[in-house]
Formats: C-alpha cells, structure tokens, sequence
C-alpha cells in the first residue's frame, strides 16, 4: 500500500486543474527536480514567503570540562545554576551517571538539558536490564549523537551540549566525546564548553599529555579553575570534579581556595 506522501503525489501529479489539487500540498518544480512541500512552508496568508525557526545556540554561561589520561577520564561542571545573572542554586549537579563507567556532562537550557540527560539515562539503563550488558562509552555517545540529530529535525530540538566520558569495560581504555546542540560529535583528549573554552583551552593544549596521571589531571583541573577565577565577571561557585576508572565513578575532592598560580 503506497504510503500517504506517495498517494498525494500521485493525485497531484494526475491532476491537471490547479484547482482540483489538494489544498495542502503544491508541486514545487525547477527544471532538475520535483519537490513536494507543505504549502504553510512556502506562503503565509499574506502570500509572502515565510522563514522556519531558527535553532537558537545555547547560553555559554556554565563550565564544562573533561580530561582523559592514561586510565582514567576526568570531568567536570560547575556548580552554579544561573538564569540571566541571578544565581538559582549553589550546588547544581550538571552530571548524569549513564551506567558504572560513563558519565555525562550538561550545559544549556535548563529544561532541555535535565529532561534530555535523564531521558538518555533511563534509556541507558533499560538497554543494560534487557541485555544485561552495558553499553561502551563509544556506544553511548552515538546514541546520544543520533537522538539529538533526530530532535534537531523536529520542531521542538534539545538545546544542549554535552561531554561523554567513559573508560570502556573491556579494553580499560578511557575516552572523551564533545556534543553540541547541532548534534556535532568528536572524540577528544580534552574538551571544554561554554566560558570554559574561551580561557581553558589553551592551557589544555599546553600541559596535556596522553600519558598524564590522575593526580597531574587534578592538578590541571585546578589550574583552569584559577584561571576561570581570575578571568571571569561571574562567580561559577567552583566545579564538581568526578573521576571516570575501570573501577567506576567517583566524586573527587576539589578544593577551590588552592592556587597554582600564586599572585604577584
């Protein structure tokens, strides 16, 4: 049975009366090809050509940061939920555990990403109790690449972006993945969103190793968090810092008042 698309293209097509065509569909034809569109998205009533919305970029006011190194994978978020410049929560935890060795980091619209975050979460977690296996960081990360592709072509698209980390079960090696709203993918050594690129990435660039330890992670964490501290307008009320191993995730402590860089 040809589907319904395919059945109004026929009736179009068959007709030759304009009028006699379905009042919902219009042949748009050019001298290669024949397209059939939804006449709402060519016309308005005022027969004037209409633009479809945008998909609006999300604000860059939180901190993303993620590490990986030699057996491990270190991510971390600020604790700051804000809205405009006023300060909603000191303690907001901008992490979701996926399963026991991967973690994801967000950042955006705070609807979006909360519901988006958890809606991969239990999705992740159905697939392991069905399975009773669990999916690998790289899995993860296309799944999560796939779903925001699909709400990118739909009228209400998430508005997030969005770090991955994970040290694979089998092969105990660490990974890193960058998300954004456009559903962009990239494995990475590093990675930062929102203010944090701005200020973070050279550093990153410079001290970062493949080799790098856990302790040397954290103390390249603390550096970018100097950095944030002496750069920025905002106060971000400091980063929640977790730590992605072959033994499974853990919140690491991060004390906020020790510098690397002391004043001059």
């Amino acid at each position: 049975m040809p589907s319904r698309c395919v059945r109004v293209a026929a009736a179009c097509w068959s007709s030759n009366n304009a009028d006699e065509r379905p009042t919902c569909w219009k042949l748009k034809h050019n001298t290669r090809k024949l397209a059939i569109v939804p006449t709402n998205l060519l016309h308005n009533n005022n027969n004037r050509r209409t633009q479809l919305p945008t998909q609006p970029q999300p604000k860059c006011m939180e901190v993303l940061l993620g590490i990986t190194g030699k057996d491990f994978t270190l991510i971390a978020a600020s604790k700051a939920a804000m809205r405009g410049p006023t300060i909603l929560k000191a303690t907001d935890d901008k992490t979701r555990q996926l399963n026991d060795h991967t973690l994801l980091a967000f950042s955006g619209e705070p609807g979006d990403t909360v519901q988006f975050a958890e809606y991969i979460q239990a999705n992740s977690q159905l697939y392991s109790m069905r399975n009773e296996t669990e999916l690998s960081p790289s899995a993860l990360a296309h799944f999560v690449r796939g779903e925001l592709a699909s709400s990118l072509r739909s009228r209400n698209p998430y508005s997030v972006n969005l770090l991955l980390g994970g040290v694979d079960p089998i092969t105990n090696k660490p990974s890193l993945y960058w998300l954004d709203y456009l559903a962009s993918l990239a494995k990475v050594p590093y990675a930062a969103h929102g203010y944090a690129q701005y200020y973070c990435l050279s550093l990153l660039d410079k001290h970062h190793h493949p080799n790098i330890t856990l302790d040397e992670g954290m103390k390249l964490l603390r550096l970018c968090s100097d950095e944030l501290k002496r750069r920025l307008p905002i106060d971000f009320k400091g980063l929640v810092v977790k730590a992605v191993t072959k033994d499974g995730i853990e919140t690491k402590p991060f004390d906020e008042d020790e510098k690397v860089v002391k004043d001059t």
